[in-house]
Formats: structure tokens, C-alpha cells, sequence
């Protein structure tokens, strides 16, 4: 997307088991693609086509880093591993949230709003604003 593709044009590409025999090297791999999309020149300026409409890339970057971090939170809650986040990035993705997200939720991809108290860290701020509840 952040070369010009439209979803059209990614059509089935994504589709099916992307993992392989190897999920770990599938998904450093899938990583170096988006880090050197990402780090093409002009790439963050540019727009990118969604199914919702055209967006700055920068903030479609954004979407999907705040995206990682949080089901990085959510697997490993379910798989009972260490679900402390790097509290720069959890600081980092709270501040986009906040400025994107509609406290009522999205339905479909996440519920309302989880109230937290005044001194919970970054992160606990950052699942509750996605409906979880750390």
C-alpha cells in the first residue's frame, strides 16, 4: 500500500497460510518488507488507498503499529507469556489513541472505553482505550 497499491490491487495476495513451515523467519521477513517500505524515501508522505479511503501514510503506519502493540499485549495474555510492553512504544501509541479512538468503541473490533484510575501506567491507559482490561 505505501508503494501505490489499492486493496484491489493486493486482491488475494494475503490470503490463506502466510506462515508456512517456518512462522518465525515468515515473520521476520514480512518485517524487513514493511521496514524498508517504511523507511523508502517519501514513503510517510504519501497517501495510501484503504477500504475506508485515502489516508496519510503516516498515520495508516501509525494504525498499524498501535495495532501490533496491543494484540502483542493480547497474545501473550492468552499464551500466559510476559505482557509487559516496551513502555516508550505504549507511550507513543496512548498519545494516537487517544487523538483517534471513539471512547464508545468500534463495533466489530473492539468494545468501549475501560475506565482506569488516574495512576495507571501508559499501557493499562492504552488497553483500556481498547477495551481491554489489563
Amino acid at each position: 500500500l505505501l508503494a501505490g497499491k489499492t486493496i484491489a490491487d493486493v486482491g488475494d495476495q494475503l490470503d490463506g497460510d502466510l506462515l508456512g513451515d517456518d512462522p518465525v523467519a515468515a515473520w521476520d521477513d514480512a518485517v524487513r518488507q514493511a521496514s524498508a517500505a517504511v523507511d523508502e524515501p517519501g514513503a510517510l508522505d504519501r497517501m495510501v488507498r484503504l477500504s475506508y479511503g485515502e489516508t496519510p501514510a503516516a498515520g495508516y503506519v501509525s494504525e498499524v503499529a498501535a495495532d501490533l502493540t496491543v494484540h502483542a499485549w493480547d497474545l501473550a495474555r492468552g499464551i500466559g507469556a510476559n505482557d509487559q510492553l516496551d513502555p516508550d512504544l505504549t507511550s507513543w501509541v496512548y498519545v494516537l489513541a487517544k487523538q483517534r479512538l471513539d471512547p464508545a468503541g468500534s463495533p466489530g473490533y473492539f468494545g468501549p472505553a475501560v475506565s482506569v484510575g488516574d495512576d495507571a501506567s501508559d499501557q493499562t491507559r492504552l488497553l483500556a482505550l481498547y477495551g481491554r482490561r489489563a
